[in-house]
């Protein structure tokens, strides 16, 4: 009777591990944009996810109501691009995307003065900021499993984590939102240990 409970055990922590690696490892890195999906920057330009020249990228999702953790995760992406610049790669081989999640009131013109917050001025500076419809913005949230939704006061509850894509578009690692969890060195150093 042991053996068969040492079997059921082994078998209980064999999906337990499992789960953990799906979860974990092989769910996110099968994430990617997605590849019939364009959206406009908060310039008004078209930015076409399928037409995406290899670069690495780091992509957030927010909403620019968002009290705390969103500004204070792109102001940690601020910090990283400085380091990049700093490193001649910006731009050229590295890549942010800023996504809302509240495109109905997160217009082109309050996603500019969130973008402008941040040093961002215009298109073409190697940092996007999109909107999208509805069915856009859910959909590329859903291809990363980033859950969102509004409980109707305006404060948008979501998952606390941005995503890096390597040069093919797959997730090399999910970084955590905020101050405390967004962590520039840790993250610099996993872009540049990908550039070529």
């Amino acid at each position: 009777m042991r053996k068969w409970y040492t079997i059921a055990a082994c078998l209980v922590l064999f999906g337990i591990g499992a789960g953990i690696f799906y979860f974990t490892v092989y769910k996110p890195s099968t994430a990617r944009l997605p590849h019939d999906v364009t959206m406009e920057t908060a310039w008004g330009r078209p930015y076409a996810f399928g037409d995406l020249p290899p670069k690495v990228r780091l992509v957030e999702f927010i909403y620019t109501n968002c009290p705390d953790i969103c500004p204070n995760t792109t102001m940690q992406m601020a910090k990283l691009r400085d380091r990049l610049e700093s490193a001649g790669v910006f731009g050229r081989d590295v890549e942010f995307i800023t996504i809302t999640i509240d495109p109905a009131r997160d217009t082109k013109e309050k996603l500019q003065t969130y973008a402008r917050t941040f040093g961002v001025t215009g298109d073409g500076q190697g940092w996007v900021f999109l909107r999208g419809s509805e069915d856009e913005t859910k959909k590329t949230a859903d291809a990363f499993d980033f859950q969102y939704r509004d409980p109707g006061n305006g404060m948008i509850v979501h998952t606390a984590l941005a995503y890096l894509l390597d040069r093919d578009g797959r997730v090399i690692e999910q970084v955590g939102m905020g101050t405390s969890r967004f962590h520039v060195d840790d993250v610099y150093e996993t872009i540049m240990n990908e550039l070529p």
